[in-house]
C-alpha cells in the first residue's frame, strides 16, 4: 500500500502505546471538581491485569477504523526511533494502514500512557514527547482526518492550513483534541477549511465559551466558525448533526450488554462517519452507521479491537430496533 501516493484518508495526530492496568481496589468519589478515582495513598495496591496496546490514539484509531471499512488509509504521526516505535509500526502494518508518512525521531521516546481501568471507565496518565513536527507532501488524498496533537505543533497546523488552501479538492475532518481546543483563535482559519467537525457537548461549550445547552444553538454557533457539517455528541442522548441547514438527532445503538471499557467510542463514531463520506455516501447515511462501531468498541479493551468491518456493521444495522432511526429536528 505504501507505493500508492493518493489515499482515501490520511489521519494526522499523536500516537501512543496504552498500558491498561485493571484495578478493583479503591472507589469513585463525587467532588466539587467532578468524579475522582480514589485509591489508598502510600500503599501497595494490587492490580488485576495489564493489557498493552500499541499504535493507539485518536488518529491512529481512525486510520485503523477506515482500513477495516475498506478504505486505503494512511497515518501521519511521530514516533521515537525505539522499541515501542517499531511495535507501533508493526501493528499498523498488520492493520493495513500505510506508514509512509510516519516519522521516527532519534533521541525521542514513543508516547507511552498508563490507563487506570476501574469499572467500565478509565483515568489515563499521559506524557507527550515533543517531537519535531514536519508536514510532508501528502499528495492529494480524498480526506485528511485531523485530531489530537500537542501544543508544540501549532506551526504545523498553519502549514496544514496552507496545504488545504492549495488543495481545495481535499476535504478536512476535524476532531479537535485538548490542546487544539485551547488554540481557538490561533487556528480559526482551520475551521474555515473544515468539511466536518465533531466534538462532544462539553467541548463545544468550552470552545465557544458558553453555557448554552440547546444543541441546535450550539451547532449554529459552530457553523459560524466555518465547517460545513457540524456533529456534537451528547452521551446517552446520541449525536446531533447540522447538515445543509437541517438539524438531525441520531440515537445511540443499544448496547448488547453493559460496556466493558469505554476508550475509543468517540473515535469509532467519527471515523466511521468520515469513512462512509469518503466512500461517496451522504451524511445521513453515514451517521446512521457511526454509533454501531461505538457500541461494539466499548465491548472490548481499548479503542481498536472492537472496530467492525462493513459486513459486520451492516449485520448489526439489519438487527437494529425500530426506534434506531435518524430524526429530523424542528
Amino acid at each position: 500500500m505504501d507505493t500508492q501516493q493518493n489515499f482515501d484518508l490520511v489521519a494526522i495526530g499523536d500516537t501512543v502505546i496504552d498500558a491498561f492496568i485493571r484495578v478493583s481496589v479503591g472507589h469513585v468519589q463525587e467532588t466539587a471538581h467532578g468524579a475522582e478515582l480514589c485509591i489508598p495513598y502510600g500503599a501497595k495496591v494490587p492490580y488485576d491485569s495489564v493489557v498493552v496496546l500499541p499504535a493507539v490514539g485518536n488518529s491512529a484509531n481512525a486510520a485503523v477504523s477506515a482500513s477495516r471499512l475498506g478504505l486505503n488509509a494512511a497515518l501521519l504521526t511521530y514516533l521515537g526511533n525505539d522499541k515501542h516505535g517499531k511495535e507501533c509500526l508493526e501493528k499498523l502494518e498488520v492493520e493495513k494502514v500505510a506508514t509512509k508518512f510516519i516519522q521516527l525521531e532519534d533521541g525521542k521516546r514513543t508516547n507511552y500512557h498508563y490507563v487506570l481501568w476501574y469499572g467500565d471507565d478509565r483515568t489515563i496518565l499521559i506524557k507527550h514527547e515533543e517531537f519535531t513536527p514536519v508536514l510532508p507532501d501528502l499528495g492529494t488524498p480524498k480526506w485528511v482526518y485531523l485530531s489530537s496533537l500537542g501544543k508544540h505543533t501549532l506551526p504545523m497546523h498553519h502549514e496544514l492550513i496552507k496545504y488545504l488552501e492549495s488543495h481545495p479538492e481535499v476535504k478536512l475532518a476535524f476532531q479537535p483534541g485538548t490542546f487544539q481546543l485551547g488554540f481557538k483563535q490561533e487556528i480559526a482559519d482551520l475551521y474555515k477549511k473544515t468539511e466536518v467537525v465533531c466534538m462532544n457537548k462539553e467541548e463545544a461549550q468550552g470552545l465557544l465559551n458558553t453555557e448554552e445547552h440547546d444543541l441546535k444553538k450550539l451547532m449554529d454557533m459552530l457553523s459560524d466558525w466555518g465547517p460545513k457539517i457540524i456533529i456534537i455528541t451528547d452521551g446517552h442522548n446520541g449525536s446531533y448533526m447540522k447538515h445543509e441547514g437541517t438539524y438531525f438527532n441520531m440515537p445511540i445503538y443499544p448496547d448488547e450488554k453493559p460496556p466493558y471499557e469505554r476508550t475509543g467510542a468517540g473515535d469509532a463514531f467519527f471515523s466511521t462517519f468520515v469513512s462512509f463520506l469518503a466512500r461517496g455516501f451522504d451524511a445521513p447515511y453515514a451517521i446512521v452507521r457511526a454509533p454501531i462501531n461505538s457500541m461494539n468498541v466499548v465491548q472490548h479493551v481499548g479503542a481498536q479491537e472492537g472496530l467492525l468491518t462493513e459486513e459486520k456493521l451492516e449485520e448489526y444495522l439489519s438487527k437494529a430496533p425500530a426506534d434506531y432511526i435518524l430524526k429530523t429536528l424542528d
